[in-house]
C-alpha cells in the first residue's frame, strides 16, 4: 500500500493509501504503542486466524459475530488484513481457488506481546471501536464521492477541494 500522510495532520498519528483493495485508513507504525486500543482490531483478526485458517469473508464474519456488524465491516477488516500480511504476520495460501490466510509466527508473536489486551480486544471493538470503524466508512465513502466527482471535469475537482477544506477546518475547529 502506498502510503500518504498529510503534513496538515498535527499529531501525526493517520495514514491514508490506496492499494490493490481500495482505500486503507491505519495508525503508522511507529505510533503503535504496545497493547494499544489501536491494535484491537490487528489483536481481533490475529485470534479468529488462530483459531483456524480462513478466507476474507470468512475472518469478517468471525469478527462480526463476535462485536457486531457495526463495529467490523469489509472497509476496516480487508484493510488491516492486508496490514497484517505486510507486516509478516499473516500469510495467504492460494486453496481450491480460494486465498487462505493463515497466522504466523511473527503474528503469534504480535498476539503474545499483548496478551494482556487480547481478551479486551473483541470489547473494544464493540465499544469505542464500533465509533471508530463508522467514522472509517464514512471516511472511506468521502474519498470515493469525492474522487467520482472530481473525476466529472476540472471546475469540478476545484469545487470539490473547496468543500473539502472547508470541512476539513470545521472539523478542526472542534472543542
Amino acid at each position: 500500500m502506498t502510503t500518504m500522510r498529510s503534513a496538515d495532520w498535527p499529531f501525526h498519528l493517520f495514514t491514508a493509501g490506496f492499494g490493490p483493495h481500495g482505500w486503507g485508513w491505519r495508525w503508522p507504525e511507529s505510533e503503535q504503542p504496545s497493547g494499544s486500543p489501536r491494535d484491537a482490531l490487528r489483536v481481533a483478526i490475529l485470534r479468529v486466524l488462530k483459531e483456524r485458517p480462513r478466507t476474507r469473508p470468512e475472518v469478517l464474519e468471525a469478527v462480526e459475530a463476535r462485536v457486531g456488524a457495526s463495529a467490523a465491516s469489509a472497509a476496516t477488516v480487508y484493510p488491516t488484513l492486508q496490514l497484517l500480511e505486510d507486516l509478516g504476520h499473516v500469510r495467504v495460501e492460494e486453496r481450491e481457488g480460494k486465498r487462505v490466510y493463515y497466522i504466523t509466527p511473527a503474528g503469534e508473536a504480535f498476539l503474545g506481546e499483548r496478551r494482556e489486551s487480547g481478551e479486551d480486544a473483541f470489547e473494544w471493538l464493540r465499544g469505542a471501536g464500533g465509533t471508530l470503524a463508522e467514522l472509517g466508512q464514512v471516511v472511506a465513502r468521502l474519498a470515493s464521492v469525492a474522487y467520482r466527482q472530481a473525476c466529472r471535469s476540472e471546475p469540478a475537482v476545484k469545487r470539490v477541494i473547496d468543500i473539502l477544506r472547508r470541512a476539513a477546518d470545521e472539523i478542526d475547529q472542534l472543542p
